[in-house]
C-alpha cells in the first residue's frame, strides 16, 4: 500500500472519510452507559473506570434510586456509598471521588453539573476522559473521548503519534469537524471492540482498511504489546 499524504489537509481528508465509513458501519454506536440526566453519567463514568459498562448498570440502576442529588451523594455515609458500588471494584476511591466531585458541584455550582472543560475539570475526581464523556453526551459543544479504543486505533490510523490522552484529543480535534467528534469517539469503540482489538486484528474485515496504513499481521497471528 502506498504511503498516505501527509499534509494537513490530506490528513484531514482521510479523517473524515474514515469517520464517515465508521458511522455508516456502526450507527448504533452510542455510549452504552445508563443514565437520564448529566449527573447520572458523571456517577456512571466515575464507575466505569477498570469495570464494564454492564456492570455499572447493574449498579446505577439501584443507585441512582438511593442517591436523587449532588447532595446526597456529597452527603452519603461512609460506609454506605461504597458497600453500594463494591462490586464496580476500586470502590473505596471510587466512592471519595464521587463524593468530592459532588461536594463541589453543590459548593461551586449550586447542584448542577457544569457543562464546559475548565469547569468540569474544577471537580475533584474529574479528569479530561470523564469531562469529555460529559461534553460528548450532554452539552455542547462535544468532546472528544480518548480511551484505550480510541488512543489504539487512532494510532494504527496515524492520526496521532501520542500516547498522551490530551494530545490525542487536541490531534483529533485538528482533524475532523466538531460535528463528528462524538461519533467517532463511539464508532472507535465499537469498531475496537469487533474488529480492532488490541493483540488480534482482523484487517482482513475492516471496512477502513484501504484509509488505514497498519500493517495487518496474518490472521491468526497475535501482536505483541
Amino acid at each position: 500500500m502506498p504511503p498516505f499524504k501527509k499534509t494537513l489537509a490530506a490528513q484531514r481528508e482521510r479523517a473524515l472519510a474514515v469517520v464517515r465509513k465508521l458511522e455508516a458501519e456502526y450507527p448504533e454506536a452510542t455510549c452504552s452507559l445508563e443514565y437520564r440526566e448529566p449527573l447520572h453519567l458523571l456517577i456512571a463514568t466515575i464507575l466505569a473506570a477498570q469495570c464494564t459498562d454492564a456492570r455499572v448498570n447493574i449498579v446505577t440502576k439501584t443507585l441512582f434510586k438511593q442517591y436523587r442529588s449532588a447532595a446526597d451523594f456529597a452527603s452519603a455515609p461512609e460506609g454506605e456509598l461504597e458497600e453500594a458500588i463494591r462490586t464496580c471494584g476500586f470502590y473505596r476511591q471510587k466512592a471519595k471521588s464521587i463524593r468530592e466531585a459532588c461536594r463541589d458541584i453543590v459548593g461551586r455550582f449550586e447542584g448542577r453539573v457544569p457543562g464546559t472543560m475548565d469547569e468540569l475539570l474544577q471537580l475533584r475526581g474529574v479528569g479530561r476522559k470523564t469531562a469529555n464523556v460529559l461534553l460528548a453526551e450532554c452539552f455542547e459543544p462535544a468532546g472528544v473521548i480518548v480511551d484505550t479504543h480510541c488512543r489504539r486505533l487512532s494510532n494504527r490510523l496515524g492520526f496521532t503519534t501520542s500516547g498522551d490522552p490530551a494530545k490525542i484529543e487536541r490531534d483529533i480535534m485538528k482533524l475532523l469537524p466538531l460535528d463528528h467528534w462524538r461519533m467517532y469517539s463511539h464508532c472507535l469503540v465499537f469498531h475496537g471492540r469487533a474488529v480492532c482489538n488490541a493483540r488480534s486484528p482482523k484487517c482482513s474485515q475492516c471496512v477502513v482498511r484501504e484509509l488505514c496504513p497498519f500493517p495487518a499481521a496474518p490472521e491468526g497471528r497475535k501482536i505483541g504489546k
